[in-house]
């Protein structure tokens, strides 16, 4: 670790999809299955490219890349309108994702920094019973550009009144690990088993984790 020593963590900052909730195949199927059934062209690598954009950037890649007729904000509410049918049938909570928001939210002030739509991070977190664990919750659709830039992380920061250098990121996809280190925190990986992050990305990250159990206060620290 450098001369900043653990006492220096002031804030943790939570990605919500692949840490706080299993739905990256969710997006992925919700967004094949539109794309399929307006004619446009779904490819194999369309779920890749469109981890961690904002709303704006995937529904425009989707009407432009995908060829899906509709207008990119058309798009984006048929999505967000799935999403939450979905959510409130089933929410898939990853395993440990309320214990461990818990553990953290007692020693520090909690954000979410998501590329989720606006809605579906209120949704989630009202359904999961975590809303009032979270001092701040910001989409990337309310900064000007997406993971991996750093504007989601450097916004939650800066309404957290807290420097980016001495907040936590908790993330498991790749571009949410470059975009928490471009913006200036430490970085705590949860690799995505279906979506695996490349040897590259994950060598910006300060600490490797294999489970949510095992983000403890003492896992933290170590970061």
């Amino acid at each position: 670790m450098s001369a900043r020593d653990n006492t220096t963590i002031k804030a943790i900052v939570f990605d919500l999809d692949g840490v706080i909730i299993d739905s990256e195949q969710i997006w992925n199927r919700v967004r094949e299955s539109l794309v399929r059934e307006r004619g446009g062209r779904w490819h194999d690598h369309a779920h890749q490219d469109m981890m961690g954009m904002s709303s704006q950037e995937w529904s425009r890649y989707m009407h432009e890349v995908l060829g899906l007729p509709d207008s990119p904000p058309a798009i984006s509410t048929e999505v967000v309108h799935r999403m939450e049918t979905t959510y409130r049938h089933e929410l898939p909570l990853m395993k440990g994702a309320v214990q461990a928001v818990e553990r953290l939210a007692d020693h520090w002030p909690l954000a979410v920094a998501s590329s989720s739509n606006r809605p579906l991070i209120d949704l989630v977190l009202e359904i999961a019973g975590l809303a009032r664990r979270f001092a701040v919750t910001i989409s990337s659709e309310e900064v000007l550009r997406g993971k991996p830039a750093p504007d989601v992380y450097r916004e939650a920061a800066r309404r957290l009144h807290v420097d980016p250098t001495y907040c936590v990121a908790i993330e498991d996809s790749q571009n949410g690990f470059l975009s928490a280190k471009a913006a200036g925190m430490r970085v705590i990986a949860i690799p995505n088993r279906r979506y695996p992050p490349d040897r590259k990305a994950l060598a910006v990250v300060s600490t490797v984790l294999d489970s949510l159990d095992k983000l403890t206060l003492e896992a933290v620290k170590r970061s």
